[in-house]
């Protein structure tokens, strides 16, 4: 056996685990585990400007690629409890991130050391796992035991703290006998995929709802792969957006109040079954349940044995893993197909395919300043297919997610639960790290934007180049949408006139100047002819020099965009398209108004 310093054993099993992508910042209690990735040179380092941006980071990394387990590197006390929204948020979405923080000496524990805080406390309701290592012999057993946690069932993060001499101490360890433990997965068994497609083909319009553990399992194949066998539409929520391209002609359209599509909403209030497989049936996306549920019968298979049950009781309920469950509904399709006792839903596919073309919302605006929907217009024009799509919170989200393209899993990346404002450009980051050489635009309103803006230079720093859209109305701009109900606008404008920016016209901070001062490259935006050409400006920025390149677009100060109470009950703040031209970028173009017959001719 070979004697080393727990810490150089953690780094060896970070490389075995292949988890091998960190983000941090070094500090006192943390150096010796730095000391030991300096000395092992495998694991790639990204300094962050703050520990939460390096908590997004690694959460960005692990949702851009199957597999990947990005790893967040605080010291003691104030780093662990910045790290805790970044926990919170991956916790909400089923994300794997490894964060390890320094600590004071297990001696010190209860003596109000400086920056000692019980970090394991204050990380187990949002963790698989937190503890505070006390014995250097139950450091690898910990991290064995953490990795195995991160991967099986509903994946999520974990927190392992490490006081200062436990970091140092000598252990005997063999890295060549260390073997990640089994990961465990449920899977449906073939009578309960039976009781499933009973109930489906015992209907007249199935859905089937992709929510985000079809990503998370990597099975958006095996989705698409079902609906085409069964002929199903397919409604995917906010966070399995993209688990089937928005093209498919099966992709029925997202539903909800705020993210979704018109077009989602009719067909899903036209159904009388729902296939739910790996969503939470979150709030946003189902409204009032007395609406959601009225005459339908309902399904759900989920990892988590209690996620079922939780929102509303369904008909019926099946533990398994998304990717397992597709596979054995799958196989006994394909039995039935071949059997000839699969209903032929041809008429109802088609129905909800050809609403794909009714009842746009208009993006053509040429109005200055600029009207948001035509940034987004823009963007499906500017942004091809495999682009990743960044985003968190805010009207800028909501309008994107009801107007964007996505085509494919993983191109939508969204902190869905959680939404913490300045996620956003530190989880591009993470993404940039996790999708090496492929485009990455991030959307964020200017709020989002200047939460942690200072992260752009880390982007500077390190090469990692994205495109930033900040829609600047200066606003707070969903709370003050909000607020309406009150009859109020209450602290949510962001304005005023800038001493050193009057070009800014009192639209408040200078988002070009701080980028630039930041490392970064900026263009600004305010004809809405001219996005075309600014977002083509920030493509080529963006790979002369390999940094961050923001489009600040000065929008109209004040828009309310679409959404409601109920998924019968959606708010329309602006005319919907009237043609074709309205709504240029639309999938499908906008069906023509039948021809009006005058009175007393003959049709």
């Amino acid at each position: 056996m070979t004697t080393m310093r727990t810490v150089d054993a953690v780094v060896l099993i970070l490389e075995k685990e292949r988890a091998t992508e960190a983000f941090g910042l070094p500090g006192a209690a943390i150096n010796p585990l730095y000391s030991a990735m300096k000395a092992h040179g495998g694991i790639r380092h990204t300094l962050a400007r703050h520990v939460e941006g390096a908590s997004h980071m690694a959460d960005g990394y692990s949702r851009a690629a199957a597999g990947n387990i990005g790893v967040c590197l605080g010291t003691s006390g104030p780093a662990g409890t910045d790290m805790i929204t970044g926990l919170y948020a991956a916790w909400a979405d089923s994300v794997p991130i490894l964060c390890i923080t320094g600590q004071a000496p297990v001696a010190k524990l209860h003596k109000e050391d400086f920056q000692a805080v019980d970090i394991e406390t204050i990380a187990r309701p949002l963790t698989k796992l937190a503890s505070t290592v006390l014995e250097p012999g139950q450091v690898p057993g910990t991290f064995q035991k953490a990795f195995q946690l991160m991967r099986t069932g509903r994946p999520g993060p974990v927190l392992i703290d490490l006081p200062i001499d436990v970091q140092m101490a000598q252990i005997e360890f063999d890295i060549d006998a260390y073997e990640p433990l089994e990961v465990s997965k449920p899977r449906a068994s073939r009578a309960q995929a039976n009781k499933i497609l009973d109930l489906l083909t015992a209907s007249a319009h199935p859905l089937i709802v992709a929510g985000g553990g079809i990503i998370n399992a990597d099975a958006s194949a095996y989705l698409v792969r079902l609906a085409e066998l069964l002929n199903v539409p397919v409604v995917p929520t906010l966070m399995g957006w993209g688990a089937i391209p928005d093209d498919h002609r099966l992709m029925a359209g997202m539903v909800g109040l705020q993210t979704h599509h018109r077009y989602g909403n009719a067909n899903f209030l036209d159904s009388d079954f729902v296939l739910g497989i790996g969503n939470r049936w979150a709030n946003r996306h189902t409204g009032g349940l007395d609406t959601y549920r009225a005459g339908r019968t309902f399904v759900h298979v989920d990892i988590e044995p209690t996620q079922i049950g939780r929102v509303f009781s369904p008909d019926l309920g099946v533990v398994s893993d998304a990717g397992a469950a597709l596979e054995v509904l799958i196989e006994l399709a394909e039995e039935r197909r071949a059997a000839g006792t699969l209903p032929d839903y041809t008429v109802w596919a088609d129905t909800t395919t050809s609403r794909k073309g009714e009842g746009h919302r208009k993006t053509n605006f040429d109005n200055v300043p600029i009207k948001p929907q035509r940034v987004y217009q823009e963007m499906n024009a500017a942004f091809g297919q495999d682009t990743t799509y960044v985003s968190t919170i805010g009207l800028s989200q909501i309008a994107g997610a009801q107007m964007l393209h996505v085509f494919g899993p993983r191109r939508w990346i969204n902190a869905g639960q959680a939404g913490p404002l300045g996620w956003t450009g530190p989880a591009a980051l993470g993404v940039v790290r996790g999708k090496p050489g492929q485009r990455v635009v991030a959307l964020s309103g200017d709020y989002d934007f200047q939460f942690m803006i200072e992260e752009l230079a880390v982007g500077a720093q390190f090469k990692l180049p994205y495109i930033h859209v900040v829609v600047n109305n200066s606003y707070l701009g969903l709370i003050r949408q909000s607020q309406r109900g009150f009859e109020m606008d209450y602290h949510v404008s962001l304005a005023f006139d800038n001493v050193n920016s009057p070009e800014t016209e009192g639209y408040g901070v200078d988002h070009v100047k701080v980028a630039e001062g930041l490392g970064c490259k900026a263009v600004r935006v305010t004809d809405p002819e001219k996005l075309a050409d600014g977002f083509a400006e920030a493509g080529r920025l963006a790979e002369e020099f390999s940094v961050p390149v923001v489009v600040e677009v000065i929008l109209e100060r004040i828009t309310n965009i679409s959404m409601g109470t109920e998924l019968d009950n959606v708010n329309e703040f602006e005319d919907l398209a009237v043609d074709a031209a309205d709504a240029p970028t639309a999938l499908v173009p906008l069906a023509p108004a039948p021809a009006q017959v005058p009175v007393g001719a003959t049709a």
